[in-house]
């Protein structure tokens, strides 16, 4: 069992089949945080800082609602912590797990890039290839 379990999501429906495993390998005392990455853009010659705050603005809403949509899956007698931050997704995921002191990554093996079940998401690659903590990787149905 694990004190401390980091859970990425980006809300799509491919997340929400790691709440079951995570919630079997959580310790009952255990803690598991549900992390948001949000990206952010940066103006350029051909976006105005009134558009790219507008679009940075309802990434952030987004992650927002991602977290808070998975942390409504889990019972209340288990300590979840959410958090949101602005970033790169894989850099973000393990500096997060590194500053929470977290011993498991759960992350499915892709999200909404859409791509093919058989093939390993761009974050879920880079986490597990960077990681310095084990990384489960729940295959997608």
């Amino acid at each position: 069992m694990y004190k401390k379990i980091l859970l990425p999501t980006d809300g799509s429906g491919y997340a929400e089949q790691e709440v079951d495993r995570v919630t079997k390998l959580i310790a009952d005392d255990g803690e598991i945080i549900i992390l948001a990455v949000a990206g952010k853009l940066t103006s350029s010659a051909f976006q105005s800082r009134k558009n790219v705050k507008k679009v940075n603005e309802g990434l952030l809403n987004e992650a927002h609602e991602a977290v808070e949509k998975m942390v409504a899956k889990f019972d209340d007698n288990l300590k979840v912590t959410p958090i949101v931050k602005t970033g790169f997704p894989a850099e973000t995921i393990n500096e997060v797990a590194e500053s929470e002191g977290v011993e498991l990554i759960v992350i499915s093996a892709s999200g909404k890039s859409g791509i093919h079940r058989f093939i390993i998401g761009s974050v879920a690659e880079k986490v597990l290839k960077t990681a310095e903590i084990d990384v489960l990787l729940v295959h997608n149905n």
